[in-house]
């Protein structure tokens, strides 16, 4: 099968193309025909070596990707060749004490595909079976890779890390990312009003498309106090904050009393600083969420069934120009997401 590999990290890395052997599925795990597979930010630590944790090279990256079920290991029984699925990224065990509660986002044996075992930029990956998910009626190949990773980690953090609630304010980083996109849908379908972020003016109006009634500059350092301001200095409940850096102790200050900040990235540092006088007198609230849950996922698929979620597409490359989809990323210039096409059809 025809698949992008990583040799060497960098900023680019160093990439071949080349053929490898189709994978075969050992008992429980099941091999998928790629059709799409959606680019990340966490496709841009592997190739910069940046993860906390090393990365195996040469690796398949990709961690977003939907397709069609080709073999089953001998013990599969709930899937079948030939139905269409979503893979869910973070590889999870099911036997462990979390995933039996139904928190596959903090399984003790996670893996992450595209990171720990290879991805999805090649024909063909090779994956557990209890990774996969049918894809609804309506949900296309294509949606679906734009959908599974990045808006169900959107739909994780609003509806199980936090739970919004009609009416209230939250605050949406970066309209122009995957989570920024999803977040704003879902918070909106869920009957907040949101406020978003976005670094050009391009992002900021796709904030407002998608629902957000307020888009401002996060290049102008007083926009904290243009988000209070629009609230009537009272603040937002909630933030889905997945920056980082600078950013997430700024985010603080645009938070109401016994506001939330829930996290899920650090593109743009790990160290950030929090003043803890506020932190406590104000009753804030700071939430840690990575990943998803079985649950999210299915739920995120059921909100694009319905159309109360569509992705924002960027772009579509297919696998032989994949580098320039993630050029596109790593140059900031994606507007929503960038979509790798493996199989034509």
């Amino acid at each position: 099968m025809r698949a992008c590999q990583l040799c060497a990290h960098g900023r680019p890395g160093r990439w071949r193309w080349t053929e490898l052997p189709d994978p075969e599925p050992g008992p429980d795990e099941v091999v998928v025909e790629v059709h799409f597979c959606g680019l990340n930010h966490l496709d841009l630590w592997v190739e910069e070596g940046a993860l906390p944790v090393p990365v195996a090279l040469p690796r398949v990256p990709g961690a977003e990707v939907s397709g069609v079920v080709l073999r089953t290991g001998r013990e599969v029984r709930d899937v079948v060749p030939g139905v269409r699925v979503a893979v869910q990224s973070n590889l999870f065990c099911g036997t462990c004490e979390f995933c039996r509660a139904g928190e596959e986002s903090t399984c003790l044996n996670g893996r992450l595909l595209g990171v720990d075992c290879d991805g999805g930029l090649a024909e063909r990956v090779c994956v557990p079976a209890r990774a996969v998910v049918p894809l609804p009626e309506g949900v296309g190949s294509e949606e679906a890779a734009a959908l599974t990773l990045a808006a169900s980690t959107a739909m994780h953090m609003l509806t199980h890390r936090a739970q919004v609630q009609p009416g209230q304010w939250v605050l949406v980083m970066a309209a122009g990312s995957g989570v920024g996109s999803a977040a704003i849908q879902i918070a909106r379908g869920l009957g907040a009003r949101v406020i978003t972020t976005g670094s050009t003016p391009e992002k900021r109006e796709l904030g407002l498309r998608l629902g957000a009634e307020l888009a401002v500059d996060v290049s102008d350092p007083d926009w904290p106090r243009k988000v209070r301001a629009h609230t009537g200095r009272r603040g937002v409940d909630l933030v889905v904050e997945h920056i980082g850096g600078a950013v997430l102790e700024q985010v603080f200050s645009c938070l109401a009393r016994n506001g939330t900040v829930v996290t899920c990235g650090a593109t743009a540092g790990r160290q950030p600083t929090l003043a803890l006088w506020p932190f406590f007198v104000k009753q804030h609230r700071l939430i840690g969420s990575y990943g998803r849950n079985r649950a999210s996922l299915l739920r995120t698929l059921e909100w694009a069934a319905t159309g109360r979620l569509r992705p924002v597409l960027d772009s579509v490359h297919p696998l032989e120009r994949a580098l320039d989809g993630l050029a596109r990323l790593r140059e900031r210039r994606a507007l929503g997401k960038v979509l790798i096409r493996v199989k034509s059809g």
